[in-house]
């Protein structure tokens, strides 16, 4: 079975970027995620222990997202670590994380890193 839950386009007011006012001033970012994990027992048995909270993995963006860093690859890097390291039985996560206005002197709607990790357990 391939199955997912998904956050769509999150909000958050956080402080990351290189330049030094991103870090003083702040700006806007959406965040997206998918996780892949076989949730056929909680089709079955309607409980809500054999699932993922989707306000768990809220708490694990916000949670990151409150940590500034200069690059939005570290962010995204640790998002789906948290991700990943708090529930086994992920087998994949597709993550975006879009700063909604970023200081390049372009139009446009957002920029951002997009990441999917494929969680090889097999590998050590």
């Amino acid at each position: 079975m391939n199955s997912s839950i998904f956050i769509n386009r999150a909000r958050f007011y956080a402080f990351h970027g290189v330049m030094p006012q991103e870090s003083r001033v702040g700006a806007d970012y959406e965040v997206t995620l998918e996780v892949g994990y076989d949730f056929s027992e909680a089709m079955a048995t309607d409980e809500v222990d054999c699932t993922i909270s989707y306000a768990d993995l809220y708490a694990v963006l916000e949670r990151q997202m409150a940590v500034p860093s200069r690059l939005l690859e570290h962010v995204a890097g640790r998002i789906v670590k948290a991700i990943v390291d708090d529930y086994p039985q992920v087998e994949w996560v597709d993550l975006s994380v879009v700063k909604v206005n970023p200081p390049m002197g372009a139009h446009c709607d957002g920029a951002g890193v997009h990441l999917h990790l494929i969680n090889d357990k097999t590998e050590k």
